[in-house]
């Protein structure tokens, strides 16, 4: 027990010491102590203990949010809290990434808002939403020639330059049919968030990555899901380029219909929603 005596016969200033030390050393142990109840919470329940704790909300000018409601139609889904976590999100998002315009195109609060709207609406159900691997967004007005491998792309990621890019005109088109389980920006996202959980350990990260390695050890070892899944032809056939892009497809595929996947191949839908941790109305 601690000698009360002690610490009335300190100097002033080494009492103010003595108590810091103390306080810090409390919030250490609270903080480890948290760190290892939603470890066990994770273990347990697959998802986070929590995802939305905010001091305060920000929020979108009156343009942003006319466009959100206008031509981002899962925004539509949410109740009136949802709605403003995903505002409060996607206008932190915004604020936090460097966008540039290439071969002309002017950087647009429609580009910034819908193509962080896609980052915001897979990450909806993390606790961190920011995407840590992605500090730069390029966008093109069309496809645009790639240094990678010296052929024009319509969008990739590169982890090295942190560097997410579109052709502005391909992202437009993924959402112009919202059925059709083709969508740029979810694919492309797709790829950083699975590079991102492979380097970082925020529990989010940890429950994508652990929930990526349960969809590999069922595909490996169902083979009627495999050949299932390929004779359907309901994912289209880049999706078996390798492990990748099959789930950036099926990420595709989870966001644009839901139900349809469901239905066909359970098992699978359920771990990629484990993966998102995606409790949204309608999924």
């Amino acid at each position: 027990m601690f000698n009360f005596l002690v610490f009335k016969d300190l100097s002033l200033s080494n009492q103010i010491i003595l108590g810091v030390f103390l306080f810090v050393m409390v919030l250490i142990i609270l903080h480890y102590g948290l760190k290892m109840i939603e470890i066990a919470y994770v273990l347990k329940f697959k998802r986070p203990l929590y995802n939305h704790l905010y001091f305060s909300l920000k929020q979108l000018n009156k343009h942003q949010k006319s466009i959100l409601i206008n031509q981002f139609s899962f925004y539509n889904k949410l109740t009136n809290r949802e709605q403003k976590y995903f505002e409060h999100r996607l206008a932190s998002f915004i604020n936090d990434k460097d966008f540039i315009g290439r071969d002309g195109l002017l950087i647009t609060d429609e580009i910034r808002v819908l193509i962080s709207a896609t980052a915001v609406m897979l990450t909806f159900g993390f606790r961190d939403f920011y995407i840590g691997f992605i500090s730069k967004i390029v966008v093109y007005p069309k496809t645009f020639f790639s240094n990678t491998n010296n052929t024009y792309h319509k969008g990739e990621f590169n982890p090295k330059l942190k560097t997410l890019v579109f052709s502005w005109e391909d992202f437009k088109y993924g959402y112009a049919i919202d059925n059709d389980n083709l969508n740029l920006g979810i694919h492309e996202f797709a790829h950083a968030l699975h590079i991102n959980s492979m380097k970082e350990r925020d529990v989010s990260s940890i429950i994508f990555s652990d929930s990526f390695k349960e969809i590999t050890k069922l595909l490996a070892l169902n083979a009627n899901l495999r050949s299932n899944l390929v004779k359907s032809d309901y994912f289209r056939n880049y999706a078996y380029t390798n492990e990748f892009e099959f789930l950036a497809v099926a990420i595709e595929t989870f966001i644009e219909t839901p139900k349809d996947f469901k239905n066909r191949f359970p098992e699978l839908y359920n771990l990629i929603k484990q993966m998102l941790n995606f409790n949204i109305a309608g999924y």
